[in-house]
């Protein structure tokens, strides 16, 4: 591969986190300005090459997936500016969450809300529709302010609530087809402590008491282990302190020893004997004791991830929450299944971004995950029957067979978005694969 410009790459195979989507670009390149964004996006249009930009790989989709120009976000790694009098943060698409939480705390910032891990970009994150669990605060797109969006032209576009609102109402979670993010601005607020209660609890209780427990606490989310009645509940809530985070040891054995190290040991016993299953899901759904402690709020909403896995997860309407959960446990019952992972729920409220999963409802999110190579395939198509029966969304970034027919009906701003991406890229520089199936040609 040929060297054209600051910061291209001679490297050819790109794989995900889970390593279950591949690409061969032809050309990869990372840019360290708007304006070398600018001229790698006019150059792959006059090769005839499409461009796609990719953050870490966190999407279990080919969103990102390219045989063309692959754009590396990481040398777009500013952090622009910090506006305390006006409530905000600029940075640069390239910036990973991680870095963004720590130096907003440095300065007694934070964000408002926080997926459960932090190693995306911002700008990865937030097109993809990236969330975590809360009765009244969104995904991280919904907490985004200002957007710089790089055409396929090479133009550069602000768009706002007050600039190019009809952009600003798409691009927040764009999936890479309007344009390239290059930089954000979200809201920040002072920072702030969050009580975390963490308790097992039976399933029954659990969804009896769902709506209460999604009604009283600011972000409730639960875990269900399959082939058990036992679910770990997530109570946080914010505190004026004092702060108690959690004793580095008892962090370690919880978040490291069980949650990482035993939990990658039992999935590797189960995909190599499925009838263990059952039985370790038993003592992994009575490992995690009850804990409280208060932080603040990214330590609280984030947890590390080490284990890998494939994931499928759905939105569905607040209300059809439970009874879409049930449907998904009793399936689970009836089937020859051996699932090791913990199925986990989440709530949003409703937003006003076009391809949100939260658009225009209160959601709840339900996810479903496997080890990294073991077979997926029945059970996800099990679960998405359940989910598309309940009016569900799927997330952009997981895996989901669903396409531009079942999409359009799902959400009532489809038409605009598209509309969007034929008048901002009518040449399909932004097209794949993915976005074909998703959004039709």
């Amino acid at each position: 591969m040929t060297s054209t410009m600051s910061g291209t790459a001679t490297r050819t195979t790109w794989r995900n986190w889970a390593g279950n989507v591949s690409a061969s670009p032809r050309r990869v390149v990372s840019p360290a300005s708007v304006d070398e964004l600018a001229a790698a996006l006019r150059m792959a249009a006059e090769d005839g090459l499409t461009a796609k930009a990719v953050g870490t790989g966190h999407s279990f989709t080919s969103a990102a997936a390219t045989g063309g120009v692959q754009i590396r976000p990481e040398r777009l790694s500013a952090i622009r500016s910090i506006d305390r009098g006006a409530g905000t943060v600029t940075v640069e698409a390239g910036v990973p969450l991680k870095q963004l939480n720590a130096a907003l705390a440095a300065e007694g910032l934070s964000l408002t809300n926080m997926g459960d891990i932090m190693e995306q970009t911002v700008a990865g994150a937030a097109s993809t529709g990236t969330h975590g669990t809360g009765r009244d605060s969104g995904s991280i797109a919904a907490q985004i302010k200002v957007l710089e969006l790089v055409l396929a032209d090479g133009s550069v576009l602000t768009c706002s609530a007050e600039e190019n609102p009809e952009v600003f109402a798409a691009a927040r979670i764009g999936l890479g087809a309007l344009g390239v993010v290059s930089a954000l601005t979200f809201a920040v607020e002072p920072v702030f402590l969050l009580t975390a209660r963490e308790e097992p609890m039976a399933f029954d209780r659990v969804m009896a008491e769902f709506d209460q427990l999604s009604a009283e606490n600011e972000h409730f989310e639960f875990y269900w282990f399959p082939h058990t009645d036992g679910c770990n509940t997530k109570r946080n809530n914010r505190s004026h302190g004092p702060a108690r985070p959690l004793p580095t040891v008892r962090g370690w054995i919880d978040d490291e020893l069980l949650s990482n190290g035993v939990f990658q040991a039992a999935c590797t016993i189960g995909k190599a004997v499925p009838g263990t299953i059952p039985g370790i899901a038993k003592i992994s759904s009575r490992a995690l004791s009850a804990r409280n402690y208060c932080d603040i709020g990214y330590k609280v909403f984030t947890s590390p991830r080490r284990v890998r896995f494939v994931e499928m997860e759905y939105a569905v309407p607040r209300e059809a929450a439970v009874a879409a959960i049930r449907e998904l446990k009793a399936t689970v019952e009836r089937s020859s299944f051996r699932i090791s992972f913990p199925v986990e729920v989440r709530i949003a409220p409703a937003d006003d971004i076009a391809l949100s999963t939260a658009s225009g409802r209160d959601t709840a999110y339900i996810a479903v995950h496997v080890y990294r190579g073991s077979r997926y395939q029945e059970y996800f198509t099990a679960v998405e029957k359940i989910m598309t029966a309940h009016q569900g969304r799927p997330h952009w970034g997981k895996i989901h067979t669903r396409d531009a027919g079942y999409l359009a009906d799902a959400y009532p701003r489809f038409g605009e978005f598209t509309a969007l991406r034929d008048r901002l890229d009518p040449g399909r520089l932004f097209a794949n694969d993915y976005l074909r199936r998703v959004l039709g040609e």
